[in-house]
Order: C-alpha cells, then structure tokens, then sequence
C-alpha cells in the first residue's frame, strides 16, 4: 500500500508542478503585456509632449522672424524719420503647462494599480476540494473547485483520508469557529448532496447523509428535495444553485436559494469538531450539467 502511496505521490509531484507553472506562466505573461502597455504608454506621453515642444517652439521661431522684420522695418522708417516715435512692444510668448512627462501618473501606487487590475484574471473559490479524500470514481478539476462522477474508476491508493464507500469528497478546510459561506452551481444534475461532514466521520464503511453519522447536507434524488434530516423540501421552482451557510459557534447550519436568498431549511445542532464542506455525486445521466462546481462568488445577505 505503501509503494502504490508512492508511484500516487509521483504522480501528484510531476501534475502539480505543470499546473502551478501553467498559472504561473498566466501571471507572468499578464504581468509582461502591462509593462509593455505601460511603458508604450510613457512613451506615447513623450512623444505627444514632444510634438507641443516642438509646436510651442516653431510658433516662437516665427514670431521671433516676424519680430525681427518688423525691427527692421522700424529702423528704416527711423533713418528717415529720425524725428518720428515709433512703439513696438509685443507681449512675451508664455511657456505651455505640462509639457513635461507626468512621471507621478506612471509611478505612483504603480504595484498597487497593476495588482488592482490583476484581480480581474485571479478568481478566488471559497471551497477547494480535496483530492486526496475524492472516491476514485470521482474526477476532480485542475482548479479543484468542480467535480463530476466519471465512467470508470480511476487508479488510486487506499489512503486512510479517502472517501470509499460512496461518491464523496470533502473540502480542503476544516472549519472550527465563525460564520461561513459558499455556493455550490448544481445546474440540472439529477442526483447530488451537499453540505458539511465532521471530521471523523466513517470514510470506509456505510454511512447515511444525516446527523446521526456525522453529516448535514440537502439531497436531490429522484427529483425531490430532502433535508438535513431526510424530509421532503418544498421548492418553489428547481434549485440551480445551492448556499450553504454555517454558524459553527451557534450551531446553525442553512442552506438557501443562491437567486432570491431565500431559504431551503435551517438545522440546530452542537458542534464538537471539524466540518469539512462535504459532497456526494452521482451519476449525471443525460443532464447537461455534469460537473458540481462552487461558485468564486458569493452574494451576502439574506
């Protein structure tokens, strides 16, 4: 068992290695378009500020030349009109504002700025599921935030941390204390559960999605809605996503319609342990929504 651990951890090495260098590779290549952009940018600002220049320079140039006809002409008329008063005082041409290069526009708070626009291509997922948990006939995305139940099942080592005897996986974070929230895109999928499991709940032998064995979550199953502790839910209309939203220090977990903020059912229960966000998936069958996946965003309030 031990040995397969192994050639399964060399495995993850060599696909968690190409993963975190694709998303590095992504920052990288943002990161060089800004500077680019940037530095296009400065270089546009000096060549526009250099045409003015130039402009404000050609129009001095002319006046200086008609100035010095108009010199000219005066001296004439002044050796034959010695006696003759002639003014001549033309205002002096004004230096044109901003003709320099706005270096605080192209320096300041410049990380800041550009990590500011950065979080338009980062996504952040409130739930990462756990690979490590996921029973093998379940297939995980590269990001760890979607799952579906595949057609075969996959190779995997027996770890004590792994989900056997259903179609489970659990989330990466145990929670402890606080209010937690997060949403989960079930789409048309004919058959799923989601909602929290305790730490030590039976990864191996039979359990039911209840209470009594550790885990608090809705089902859908054969098109009906049921609770936490296994009554049919009436639904206004079929749920495309479902909330979960957990009070672990006041014992409260809820679970809501994610469109209206309304909500499915609410369970009061003492917590002693480690919640794990918890999900079981079955076969999609013919629905067009075959993965389950947690949303990046969530809505506040109720």
């Amino acid at each position: 068992m031990y040995e397969e651990m192994v050639k399964h951890s060399k495995k993850q090495l060599l696909t968690t290695e190409r993963q975190i260098r694709s998303e590095f590779n992504k920052l990288y290549q943002f990161l060089k378009e800004e500077e680019e952009s940037r530095l296009a940018a400065l270089r546009e600002e000096e060549e526009q500020k250099g045409k003015t220049i130039s402009r404000e320079m050609k129009r001095i140039q002319e006046h200086i030349s008609s100035l010095s006809d108009s010199i000219a002409a005066v001296e004439e008329d002044l050796q034959k009109h010695t006696q003759t008063r002639v003014q001549c005082s033309p205002p002096d041409p004004q230096l044109v504002s901003g003709a320099l290069i706005d270096v605080a526009k192209h320096l300041g708070n410049l990380s800041f700025r550009v990590w500011e626009k950065m979080k338009d291509m980062v996504r952040f997922s409130p739930v990462i599921l756990d690979p490590n948990t996921a029973s093998t006939d379940l297939y995980l995305s590269d990001d760890l935030t979607s799952v579906r139940n595949g057609d075969s099942n996959q190779q995997l080592p027996d770890n004590p941390e792994r989900n056997t005897a259903f179609v489970n996986v659990l989330g990466s974070e145990g929670i402890s204390s606080g209010t937690h929230r997060w949403e989960v895109e079930v789409g048309d999928h004919p058959h799923w559960n989601v909602g929290l499991a305790k730490e030590s709940v039976d990864r191996k032998g039979k359990v039911k999605p209840s209470p009594d064995d550790g885990i608090w979550c809705v089902t859908l199953l054969s098109g009906n809605y049921i609770d936490v502790v296994g009554e049919t839910i009436r639904v206004k209309k079929s749920l495309q996503r479902i909330g979960v939203h957990l009070d672990y220090d006041r014992g409260e977990v809820s679970f809501y319609d994610p469109e209206d903020m309304t909500r499915v059912c609410t369970h009061r229960d003492i917590f002693s342990e480690k919640l794990f966000p918890w999900f079981s998936i079955g076969p999609a069958g013919d629905a067009q929504t075959a993965d389950i996946k947690i949303c990046q965003t969530v809505r506040g309030g109720w």
